[in-house]
């Protein structure tokens, strides 16, 4: 139950995150400056942990549609092996939201 609430959750997390894509991509089309401005947003330390945050919300809801593309299958129903698949779908978001930022990072040379 907990995850489908979360996993709603994350959905709903997921249009105010690609309206942030969105804006960004809008400010690169449109000027230098605005560029500017949402590349330092993104840049700060809570831009920053936004985007950390639609990162997570990315891939906890990208593993909780498998998840449940795995229930449709008839697989995984019995209530030991969903709760299995449950704490699977979070510690693979979050491992998988720690692989994207350590290769956006060192993409940048930041390491």
């Amino acid at each position: 139950m907990t995850m489908s609430i979360i996993h709603r959750i994350t959905g709903g997390a997921l249009y105010f995150g690609t309206l942030l894509v969105a804006a960004w991509l809008i400010a690169a089309a449109s000027s230098q400056a605005a560029f500017d401005w949402v590349d330092w947003a993104f840049g700060s330390w809570i831009g920053r942990l936004i985007l950390f945050g639609y990162t997570w919300a990315l891939m906890h809801h990208m593993l909780g549609g498998l998840r449940h593309l795995i229930w449709d299958t008839g697989a995984g129903l019995e209530k030991h092996t969903a709760s299995k698949i449950a704490w699977a779908t979070l510690a693979g978001s979050i491992v998988l939201t720690l692989l994207v930022w350590i290769a956006g990072y060192a993409a940048r040379g930041a390491f």
